[in-house]
């Protein structure tokens, strides 16, 4: 995870210069609340469900605050708090979900490579590619 200004995300240098790096070409903004997000509810209850993405998932909070859980490689739940400057990039096969904090509300920056995909693969998903690559990977980094 790293910490950016969002009170300058607009013109940030540095969010430029990561979204050269990581080639993160397409990008909205995502306000979670009960007054913002159409059908608020089962959004929720959607992105609270266990899933993988094909693609990394990565969110820059520009406001509010929330959790992102994801499972360690003993298929743990780790918590992740994210808060307002966060900028957070999840792995690409790996399990994970979001819920919002008491404060219910978030807004953050979506960032993807190439055109977005929305789709969830929820678990199970062990036949997926990208999540036996995901896999591998682990086995290497320990």
């Amino acid at each position: 995870m790293q910490r950016l200004d969002p009170d300058k995300y607009e013109n940030d240098p540095e969010l430029e210069k990561i979204r050269k790096e990581r080639n993160y070409n397409w990008m909205d903004i995502i306000t979670v609340s009960r007054e913002e997000l159409p059908d608020y509810e089962e959004k929720l209850k959607s992105f609270y469900e266990e899933h993988l993405h094909l693609d990394e998932e990565v969110r820059y909070v520009l406001e509010g605050s929330g959790y992102f859980e994801v499972r360690d490689d003993k298929d743990r739940w780790i918590r992740i708090l994210v808060e307002k400057g966060d900028l957070i990039t999840l792995p690409a096969g790996s399990y994970h979900r979001f819920t919002l904090d008491e404060q219910n509300y978030i807004k953050a920056m979506r960032l993807f490579t190439g055109q977005p995909t929305w789709e969830a693969h929820f678990r199970p998903a062990e036949n997926l590619e990208i999540r036996k690559q995901y896999l591998e990977f682990l086995v290497q980094s320990a």
